[in-house]
């Protein structure tokens, strides 16, 4: 039997019992959840591979701060799926005071080429 992804959890319990209750609800809620807990660590854990290295940084010319305290995020090329897209840095507001941001690059391991995102310390 094929169910549309559209379809509510409690016309999913009716459709495999012929009865809505409250009990076949709560089943097919427990089931749901289970399964979007099992995703997120996978999903949290993705790391693309890419082949091919990043081309060189494009320089750019870091405009003034719109206000005191903030800091520059250099631009770098981000892979879409198919080839590398440079994103433009920026500035942005530091979490707090005395932060220091460690930009994120590309880093080559055992399967080719990753991005490690940057970080505030």
């Amino acid at each position: 039997m094929s169910i549309p992804i559209e379809t509510a959890p409690w016309q999913v319990a009716r459709s495999l019992t012929g009865d809505c209750t409250m009990k076949t609800f709560a089943q097919v809620m427990l089931i749901a959840g289970l399964v979007g807990a099992a995703a997120i660590p996978a999903a949290a854990d993705a790391q693309v591979y890419v082949r091919v290295g990043p081309p060189r940084p494009i320089f750019e010319r870091r405009p003034p701060p719109p206000q005191y305290g903030y800091v520059w995020h250099a631009g770098y090329h981000r892979w879409d799926g198919a080839r590398y897209v440079w994103v433009p840095g920026q500035y942005f507001a530091p979490p707090r005071p005395r932060a220091v941001w460690i930009g994120g690059r590309w880093v080559h391991g055992p399967r080719g080429y990753f991005w490690r995102d940057g970080y505030w310390r």
